[in-house]
């Protein structure tokens, strides 16, 4: 099914049927009664948190790091920009390159992959800040909005094509697994997993064919999430917590960083964690079933299938936020930099040190 909408988005074919015509009006009733349970609170409007991060390392070129997508890559459900994803892989990054990083995230909550275009000119208008490396999280809405999967993955691979184009590096957080939301019951729980997965493997496809690499979010990285989805999920039943983002952006540090060649890089598979040389359909189909799994294109028709190890991610360091979006309440938060960030240790570049615990500073109310 991954090949054959991969293939739909590269030769314009129409959208393809995820499911057949039988029970769909159990499914549209199911579907009522989730829409009445998820979005029951309210996700506070995310913060940005645009700017610099790493600033022990100032007197080095900075990396230039774009985030793209939908409220998953803005970070909505959290209240501090220490919190969002954006600048816990800002911050994780500085400290592995040892180099400020300069955030810049024009995401939009709500967005589908049909915004991709826009948001890929707002980050390319300012030819003094080219993005070095870019991440983009995105899927979930085109598959609650029904968006047909040819077109989705039409748009990310456009999208991809573009920033690579602008020789930026990219790494793409393939569709959640929206099975894993609480409030969802059976059969539609099934129904909007199966759809997921099938839209990641055919994200995967497509993006590898681009030149990137792809991390599959899944059930947003964890066993965690299965086990306390109370407390990995925000207010509001749907976007992720604190914790819930943190876990993420543990999964995605180590291929952000091998991207830019900052990871140690071996051909050496490990068999015991799975790693493995596949084509890349079967890659794909493989890493949308497992989270947290890496998909890096080989010679062609292959690909790596890998399995980093997650990492935790050092506190991040306040963004010296534009002025146009400085927020005074923010800026009285007191968010305190990484220890490790904050030393100016000189030495090679090293995996992130330990943080302190996230949970510990979310905000819960």
């Amino acid at each position: 099914m991954a090949r054959r909408i991969a293939a739909g988005a590269a030769f314009g074919g129409g959208s393809v049927g995820l499911i057949g015509a039988a029970g769909v009006g159990l499914l549209l009733a199911e579907v009522q009664l989730a829409k009445r349970s998820v979005g029951g609170g309210t996700a506070p409007v995310p913060p940005r948190g645009n700017g610099w991060y790493g600033l022990a390392y100032g007197h080095t070129e900075p990396l230039r790091m774009g985030m793209l997508g939908d409220s998953t890559a803005a970070g909505q459900g959290v209240r501090r920009a220490g919190q969002t994803p954006g600048a816990l892989l800002a911050s994780g990054l500085a400290a592995v390159a040892e180099r400020p990083v300069d955030l810049r995230n024009v995401a939009q909550p709500g967005a589908q992959s049909d915004d991709l275009e826009r948001q890929v000119t707002l980050l390319l208008s300012d030819t003094f800040r080219t993005p070095d490396v870019c991440v983009i999280m995105i899927g979930a809405n085109d598959v609650t909005h029904r968006m047909a999967a040819t077109a989705s993955v039409r748009y990310l691979a456009a999208a991809v094509r573009r920033l690579r184009t602008a020789g930026a590096e990219v790494v793409v957080g393939t569709c959640p697994d929206l099975g894993t939301i609480e409030p969802v019951y059976q059969p539609l729980r099934w129904v909007a997993r199966r759809v997921s997965r099938q839209l990641a493997a055919a994200q995967t496809i497509v993006a590898v064919e681009q030149g990137s690499r792809t991390v599959s979010l899944g059930d947003l990285l964890g066993p965690e999430f299965a086990a306390n989805p109370r407390e990995m999920f925000g207010a509001d039943n749907y976007h992720p917590s604190a914790e819930g983002y943190a876990t993420a952006a543990m999964a995605v540090l180590p291929t952000l960083c091998a991207v830019l060649g900052l990871w140690p890089e071996t051909d050496h598979l490990d068999a015991a964690r799975d790693e493995d040389m596949l084509t890349v359909a079967k890659a794909a189909s493989a890493a949308a079933a497992e989270a947290g799994t890496e998909v890096t294109g080989a010679r062609a028709p292959w690909a790596l299938l890998k399995h980093r190890r997650r990492r935790r991610l050092p506190d991040p360091e306040p963004a010296q936020a534009d002025p146009a979006e400085a927020d005074p309440a923010e800026a009285g938060s007191g968010e305190t930099g990484s220890t490790e960030a904050g030393s100016g240790r000189s030495g090679p570049a090293g995996p992130p040190p330990p943080p302190h615990p996230p949970k510990e500073r979310a905000d819960r109310t």
